[in-house]
């Protein structure tokens, strides 16, 4: 039987609203180990951020970034999966358009994030992805 992405995802993403303060969305990262949140404008998913966007899209282009929100920095484009869909079609996608985490969501709402490390270690555990997704981050 084929792997659902339910079986994969790390369950209850961290989201924000656009408008919360950059600072605070990376201090959340940082105190959470996590290396993305979706965004919301309301009650739906309307983006993504992750720490390489805050640094890109951020730093890169402002030396100050107390005024910058997650609506300035986030990505819009965002690649989704449901979470009883089979699991290689949801990282095909993840290839097709090149990301490294999609969103989950179920009747419109993110129930889970689904990174290319997740599948590394459920599907080659041994592999170079799947060793260091498994390895506890350096703090």
């Amino acid at each position: 039987m084929a792997q659902l992405v339910r079986e994969l995802m790390t369950d209850h993403p961290v989201t924000l609203s656009g408008d919360t303060p950059v600072h605070e969305a990376a201090r959340m990262m940082r105190n959470q180990d996590i290396g993305s949140v979706l965004v919301l404008d309301g009650a739906e998913v309307c983006g993504i951020v992750t720490d390489r966007d805050i640094v890109v899209r951020g730093l890169a282009d402002r030396a100050d970034l107390s005024g910058c929100s997650l609506r300035e920095v986030c990505s819009e484009r965002l690649v989704t999966a449901s979470p009883n869909e089979e699991a290689g079609n949801a990282i095909a996608r993840m290839r097709e358009h090149a990301v490294r985490r999609i969103a989950v969501l179920e009747d419109g709402r993110p129930v889970g994030m689904l990174s290319i490390g997740d599948a590394a270690m459920e599907r080659d555990p041994n592999s170079a992805l799947g060793t260091i997704s498994a390895a506890p981050a350096n703090t």
